[in-house]
């Protein structure tokens, strides 16, 4: 996006806010706002400008509203185009939370007018917010429709200063499969290998029916997040069971992409993985362990709750600009299952191959 500014009609009381579109000389600027903003999350960091472009050459619209010459709320934007599910403008692709962050309910509904304007002319099918908490007083502009279909929850949880007493927060039967792990020898260790970690996760979501990222996608998050982007990996012995990519944001840690070998089912290493990421983000100084979304019916949600996790609906909201429903990107869906399946039947290094080009159209 190449504009400095996008227009919109505001009202007396937001005479005073300019909504902007960010530049890349600005991203440091962006960050000092997201960093203090108690509604912003690692998905509002404006590295994901540089992920959305150079990774998925999506054109990102990264929003801002400035009044009195201070940044005062954000909407990061991609614009998703797929052959399979059409034309979408979201905040934000790949990433499990988005909409507008911080400001008054003057500078939200600015931002909201400038995205609703920039949908319009872009034609897409629909604008998508990925709320992970709606602010207070939010008002969208009031000629919109908005949906809201309860399809994601998210998983979150305080830690704990001693790692025995987190080990002690997880329920009895997901405890004891935590200590056999330890028991059973597996250790592990934070080696941001991606070579090491990429065979593993591409394996583990073949395994599920699911197109895999780019080699590169991990490569480019490491470059862009830096201190804030880590790999752990569970051994036994010398031989890798499981790995994660871990986000760290303020006090909060995200294990985001995992997977585990065949054996990581029985060893226990999946488990293992999540409690080490616990251990050691609480030993880093955190204090919030954010599990991720998961779909509502699905076995990634169940399993979160079996860590004594509590669901928190994602309010997510969509509004139709020129499609006339929304797109039904869902697993559960049957349509999807018979593509599942053969997804499944393909071979690994063929499914990598494709899986790349294929899921950048999902978002």
């Amino acid at each position: 996006m190449h504009e400095a500014s996008l227009p919109f009609d505001p009202a007396p009381s937001r005479a005073s806010i300019a909504v902007r579109s960010l530049q890349g000389h600005e991203h440091a600027r962006w960050d000092a706002f997201v960093d203090t903003c108690p509604e912003a999350t690692f998905f509002h960091r404006a590295g994901w400008q540089t992920i959305m472009q150079q990774g998925f050459h999506h054109d990102s619209h990264f929003l801002y509203a400035e009044q009195d010459g201070r940044i005062a709320g954000v909407l990061p934007l991609a614009h998703l185009r797929s052959r399979l599910f059409g034309s979408s403008l979201v905040s934000l692709p790949f990433c499990v939370y988005g909409g507008i962050a911080g400001g008054s309910a003057a500078v939200r509904l600015a931002l909201d007018d400038a995205a609703q304007a920039l949908a319009r002319r872009l034609g897409v099918g629909h604008l998508e917010y990925r709320w992970r908490e709606v602010p207070e007083n939010t008002q969208l502009s009031p000629d919109a429709s908005w949906i809201h279909k309860p399809l994601y929850a998210t998983f979150r949880r305080s830690l704990h200063p001693d790692a025995e007493q987190n080990l002690l927060a997880i329920p009895r039967k997901q405890r004891a499969v935590v200590r056999k792990a330890i028991a059973g020898g597996l250790h592990s260790a934070i080696d941001n290998d991606i070579e090491g970690f990429y065979p593993i996760y591409a394996a583990s979501v073949h395994r599920l029916g699911t197109p895999v990222f780019a080699r590169r996608h991990f490569a480019l998050l490491r470059t862009v997040f830096g201190d804030a982007c880590d790999i752990l990996t569970v051994y036994h012995g010398r031989q890798a069971q499981a790995s994660v990519l871990l986000f760290y944001f303020r006090d909060e840690v995200l294990p985001y992409y995992g997977g585990g070998t065949p054996l990581a089912r029985s060893t226990g290493a999946n488990d293992f993985m999540y409690w080490e990421a616990m251990r050691r983000a609480s030993a880093r100084g955190c204090s919030q362990f954010d599990f991720g979304r998961s779909k509502l019916g699905t076995g990634a949600y169940d399993f979160k709750k079996n860590w004594g996790f509590i669901a928190q609906p994602l309010p997510y909201a969509y509004k139709l600009v020129r499609a006339r429903a929304l797109p039904e990107v869902n697993p559960l869906n049957p349509k999807y299952a018979l593509f599942i399946r053969a997804w499944r039947r393909l071979p690994l290094p063929l499914a990598n191959l494709l899986g790349p080009h294929l899921v950048r159209q999902l978002g």
